[in-house]
């Protein structure tokens, strides 16, 4: 019940919008409610009246028959379109809110969130389980209480045609309403396990299309496929599960509610042999058996449908309730400038509460301007340490400072702000080249935008590209060469104009060519900016004002590349066998 309550802090601002739906909603399930009594008046008080001349009787009819047209053709129709419309326009705008509200959070949970879920499976919940819930604002909030306004008119027009004959016709409601607690109960636990399924598929799927060329060229493709179907076959029988309790609850309830006519029929077939009952009134009793059992089935449809959405809604708010590794403390100050002087004092780092850490009591004091070169075996530190700079993760103890202030005490959004990145595997969005070099500042002009890409000795290529600047570059830039990409996200750096830049493995990956016009570009960005460079290639960063040799999470070597080389250390002993290889 807690997620119903929560859901409707996203409904509260439509409930003028819903109270008017309903407003509407009765006029339109009332009007049909009409049928039964004009039948037991055209039969009882025209058809069946002796004497009445048969003009009289034709006439009467005409004109009942013409008013409920005019019902029907006339006031019906506009009334049915604006239920049906404001009903979808509300359950639609609280879906916008629900997600909107979503991607907020999806953009402050930390990467170590990420780092242990399927992006399938988070994109499941905003989708997939966001959209189940639209049903709890059109079905419960609005369906329900018209159906069961419709049931209670229909019980009170009844009982004014027959006391005993609405008895009869009610007699089988506790046993409904017993049947539907005890099914529903576990049936929100069995749909809440198959939605669990579905986004375990949806994550596995995701990850497979994205690595298919991985899977083509190992040919993985019976295997993937014997991997895809076993996550298939979990869903399926979790579906399987719900749809027998599914079906166990509709063959009761339906046998329950089938049940309550046939008993009208007798009784009040027996009335009309005994002569207490006209045959009109009986037959606008078995009609409105029809109106009172038909809102109960849709009750019973609507159940399932409501718990289908509480089972979403608890997924949705599961996944609302992530706790952020990252945020901002009540006094956090904002960084409208930073010089660039960045400090590590006795800094040590853990993943997730190991025993051993991934960095040792680091401490570095990194002058504005200067270029810092970080570099040893992998595994040693050197991408968390530069991670900690933009508090992608923060320090398990000690503290880093820019300008002498801890950044935690800045809001993280504008320290980020003043960081610019360029990585070994840069993510380019599939939009236009344009539009991925403007992700380093929405509001540049295109003017702002060439000078960047000329900067980073992009510009050149991107004018030889099919539609130039406007060129869609595919999901993930699959369209572009890995020096073009990286060129496209060193451009956008240019226009992001930081004080302070971090290289991680900004060349590792790229042919010579490639190379030599990013190294260009990058010695270009750097010039007087507070630099930090992940390199593999020691060759990359010989011109470094400082190269930090990284091992075990601890610092073993400090100093420029002539004096690394001087010492004949560790760092001498790397470069040597990379010159040689």
């Amino acid at each position: 019940m807690n997620s119903m309550k929560r859901y409707m802090a996203f409904v509260k601002p439509y409930w003028k919008q819903i109270f008017w739906t309903i407003v509407i909603g009765v006029l339109k399930f009332g009007i049909p409610l009409l049928l039964p009594l004009v039948m037991m008046y055209v039969i009882d008080d025209i058809i069946l009246v002796e004497g009445m001349p048969q003009d009289e009787k034709l006439s009467t009819l005409f004109w009942i028959m013409g008013g409920m047209f005019f019902i029907f053709l006339v006031l019906r129709p506009p009334i049915e379109y604006l239920r049906q419309y404001y009903a979808q326009w509300i359950g639609s705008k609280v879906l916008y809110d629900i997600r909107d509200q979503l991607f907020t959070h999806i953009q402050k949970l930390s990467l170590r969130f990420y780092s242990n879920r399927k992006v399938g499976e988070i994109i499941s919940r905003v989708i997939h389980d966001v959209e189940q819930t639209k049903n709890f604002v059109i079905t419960g909030l609005m369906n329900i209480w018209l159906d069961l306004f419709t049931i209670i008119i229909a019980i009170i027009i009844m009982l004014n045609i027959n006391v005993w004959l609405t008895l009869v016709a009610i007699s089988m409601f506790p046993l409904y309403g017993f049947s539907v607690k005890f099914f529903y109960a576990r049936l929100r636990h069995l749909t809440r396990v198959r939605s669990q399924a579905l986004a375990e598929v949806q994550g596995h799927l995701h990850e497979r299309v994205q690595g298919m060329n991985v899977i083509r060229s190992f040919a993985l493709e019976e295997h993937e496929q014997h991997q895809f179907a076993k996550r298939n076959n979990h869903f399926l029988d979790r579906a399987l599960d719900h749809t027998r309790w599914n079906a166990k609850t509709f063959a009761v309830v339906n046998t329950i509610t089938d049940l309550a006519p046939l008993l009208v029929i007798v009784v009040s077939g027996y009335f009309v042999i005994t002569g207490n009952l006209e045959i009109g009134a009986m037959t606008a009793f078995v009609l409105y058996m029809e109106r009172l059992y038909g809102p109960l089935r849709r009750l019973v449809n609507s159940s399932t449908t409501l718990t289908q959405a509480i089972a979403s809604m608890d997924r949705v708010f599961e996944f609302i309730d992530e706790k952020y590794d990252i945020e901002d403390s009540l006094d956090a100050q904002p960084l409208d400038s930073a010089r660039g002087r960045v400090q590590f004092e006795d800094v040590s780092f853990y993943y997730d509460n190991e025993e051993k850490p991934v960095l040792k009591n680091v401490s570095l004091d990194i002058k504005e301007g200067e270029t810092v070169a970080f570099v040893g075996m992998s595994g040693g530190g050197k991408s968390t340490l530069i991670s900690l700079i933009p508090r992608f993760y923060d320090v398990s103890s000690g503290r880093i400072t820019l300008d002498g202030v801890d950044i935690r005490h800045f809001q993280v959004r504008m320290l980020r702000d003043k960081i610019g990145m360029v990585l070994q595997d840069n993510i380019l969005f599939s939009d236009s080249v344009k539009m991925n070099i403007l992700m380093g500042s929405p509001e540049a002009t295109d003017e702002e935008v060439i000078a960047a890409a000329k900067a980073a000795n992009a510009h050149d290529f991107i004018m030889n590209l099919p539609n130039g600047y406007d060129t869609e570059v595919g999901e993930r830039g699959v369209k572009l060469s890995g020096g073009q990409k990286q060129r496209v996200a060193i451009a956008r750096v240019f226009l992001k104009n930081p004080p302070i830049l971090i290289f991680d493995e900004a060349t590792s990956a790229l042919d010579l060519e490639s190379e030599h016009y990013i190294q260009e570009a990058l010695e270009k960005l750097a010039r007087n900016r507070t630099t930090f460079i992940v390199a593999h290639r020691l060759s990359t960063i010989t011109h470094a004002d400082r190269i930090v040799l990284i091992e075990n999470g601890e610092i073993v070597e400090s100093g420029t590349h002539e004096e690394l080389m001087k010492k004949a250390g560790h760092y001498q002993k790397l470069f040597d066998v990379q010159q040689l290889s």
